[in-house]
């Protein structure tokens, strides 16, 4: 049976030791957010992931969900689960308190969304679908659909989804088919058929509200002329049933306990959200929010995997160590003693603990981004999360799929029987990968937008701290066997940018063909970053003196590992893109 312990201690270590969070307490709004009150909050949360969510994962997963005449059914305890989940309050904790939200900081919710994906993956679907909706209506919704719809998602007894993909048009959103008609009484008669609809359809609550892209007649063509719309499963002013059905739901390879379904609407009833042919922006504010979700997918899931995979070395017995019996007294050593097996385990450890830093240091600039009141210091913020939200959501589902093919590999062939467990991970990971953007369409983001995005402004908000700390640390000695890696990634990773941007110019298939590998490179320096900064966190503990420096010491001698094992993949990844676009591009078609 799998086992998941929520990774309190480390997540306090970021947190507090790393990223100093308190000082989201000077922002106006966030000042009751003080490191005590958060972490008796995550403490409930753990518990709540751990005792509740946790146990009904396994059989969700045997289970999947059901599907009847246009009803859907979550398996056995995800009602109950939900509703112990909702009376909790997790479903408000970064709402705005106007609407009844705690108002605590994005940040509290993106641990809490970690430890959620590495408890019960397909739960965490319906309340994650819900964050996207309550983001977009509160931004761009007028104060009708704010005091109609924002209260009851905070509260959970609405769910909320996104309806963007058609049969014909996933990425490529600018060929959508469904329709818009305008009654004249303010709302709107929306036909057409929506596919992959995360949470379309369930039992878990009393309402779904479906935030819908559909065209208007006098509609542009291509994205310009896409709008957003909130359609109801019930009509909030009397309840009635609008005709938005559930056509069939998909069976898949992972994430079975969460429904994904057709949506056909047939004149269903909806009302414009922000501005008609606006919706694009609108669907960003959903999109980014989803992507961030996605990426503590990538991370709650190898999390959990990697601690499948390290209980299952520590107790499996198998040969001896290379270099003598390590237990002389048990007729073989555990198969953590060899090499190989500590190669995945430190793999899995450094990931987890580097990426759990980097997506933390982005909630709490979205929080800096949302509320801090100078406006030049939320600028900044924003620009730092516009970066690098898609270089986090590519790499860490890249690696939420690695890590637990890591902890099959290292269960043998227990990894691949369903008692264990550790398959439905790798099972569960894939999706994360394509959906919200496939880590391909990430990667684009990243050089076709973000790059060059206000001559570089984006880069830089990466760029000039990272630059800045390697300067202020020249003469560090306890620093040195980080920095000078650190330093030599970065400097290749700057040299990458200037020849994408070059060679981009004269050929957009240069910057294509450069992309994956570029997005590749850049993580694995922002890692480097975060790393760096855990060992400084670490040494800083050491030297104060602490009953915990077996834990600080591990910090370091993983870095160790990282800066040496791990980040040298990003030189192969430079050396691909000094490649160019020749070797991709030169193969016809029917060369293939």
């Amino acid at each position: 049976m799998p086992i998941y312990q929520a990774p309190l201690e480390n997540i306090k270590f970021i947190l507090n030791d790393v990223l100093n969070a308190e000082t989201l307490t000077e922002i106006p709004g966030y000042e009751e957010a003080t490191p005590e009150l958060v972490e008796q909050i995550l403490e409930e949360g753990a518990k709540l992931c751990e005792n509740v969510l946790f146990p009904i994962n396994q059989s969700g997963d045997e289970e999947g969900c059901g599907f009847d005449n246009g009803e859907v059914t979550t398996p056995k305890g995800f009602k109950e689960a939900y509703q112990e989940f909702t009376e909790g309050g997790w479903c408000s904790v970064s709402g705005d308190p106007e609407y009844g939200g705690m108002g605590l900081p994005q940040l509290v919710n993106t641990v809490m969304q970690e430890m959620i994906c590495s408890a019960n993956f397909s739960f965490g679907m319906y309340p994650g679908l819900s964050q996207g909706c309550y983001e977009a209506i509160h931004h761009y919704g007028t104060d009708e659909q704010k005091d109609t719809y924002l209260p009851k998602l905070l509260t959970g007894e609405w769910s909320g989804t996104m309806c963007l993909t058609e049969p014909h048009c996933g990425t490529d959103l600018g060929l959508i088919k469904t329709k818009a008609v305008d009654n004249s009484d303010g709302s709107y008669d929306i036909t057409g058929t929506k596919i992959f609809i995360s949470a379309g359809e369930h039992d878990l609550t009393e309402n779904i509200i479906h935030l819908v892209l559909a065209r208007l007649p006098d509609a542009p063509e291509g994205v310009k002329g896409i709008s957003l719309f909130v359609v109801p499963k019930f009509l909030p002013e009397d309840m009635s049933r609008n005709p938005i059905d559930c056509g069939s739901i998909e069976h898949k390879m992972g994430i079975k306990a969460s429904s994904t379904c057709v949506m056909n609407m047939d004149n269903a009833k909806g009302w414009l959200v922000g501005a008609p042919h606006k919706g694009l922006r609108a669907m960003f504010t959903m999109m980014n929010a989803a992507r961030l979700g996605v990426a503590m997918q990538g991370l709650g899931i190898a999390e959990v995997a990697y601690q499948n995979g390290l209980a299952y070395a520590k107790d499996r017995l198998q040969m001896r160590a290379l270099d003598g019996a390590k237990y002389p007294d048990k007729p073989a050593d555990p198969i953590i003693v060899h090499p190989d097996v500590r190669r995945m385990l430190l793999t899995s450890k450094a990931f987890c603990e580097g990426s759990r830093a980097l997506s933390y240091w982005v909630g709490m600039n979205l929080d800096i981004s949302l509320k801090h009141p100078d406006e030049a210091e939320r600028q900044k913020a924003d620009d730092l999360v516009a970066l690098l939200t898609p270089i986090i959501k590519a790499y860490q589902t890249d690696m939420g799929f690695e890590i637990s093919s890591l902890s099959m590999q290292i269960h043998g062939g227990h990894g691949y029987i369903a008692e264990y467990g550790v398959e439905q991970y790798a099972r569960d990971a894939r999706i994360a990968m394509i959906y919200e953007g496939t880590n391909g369409i990430q990667a684009l983001d990243l050089v076709g937008r973000k790059m060059g995005a206000h001559m570089g402004r984006y880069l830089r908000r990466f760029f000039h701290p990272v630059s800045e700390f390697i300067e202020e640390n020249q003469e560090n000695t306890e620093l040195q066997e980080f920095l000078f890696p650190l330093a030599k990634s970065f400097a290749k990773l700057q040299q990458s940018t200037a020849i994408i941007a070059q060679k981009g110019l004269k050929d957009p298939n240069e910057a294509g063909a450069a992309s994956v590998d570029y997005l590749r490179q850049f993580a694995l320096v922002a890692m480097g970053y975060m790393w760096i900064q855990m060992v400084q966190a670490a040494q800083k503990k050491l030297s104060e003196g602490t009953d915990s420096a077996s834990f600080y010491e591990a910090k370091i001698k993983t870095a160790r590992f990282f800066f040496t094992r791990m980040l040298p993949e990003a030189d192969w990844h430079f050396k691909a893109i000094m490649a160019g676009a020749d070797s991709l591009m030169e193969l016809d078609e029917d060369q293939f």
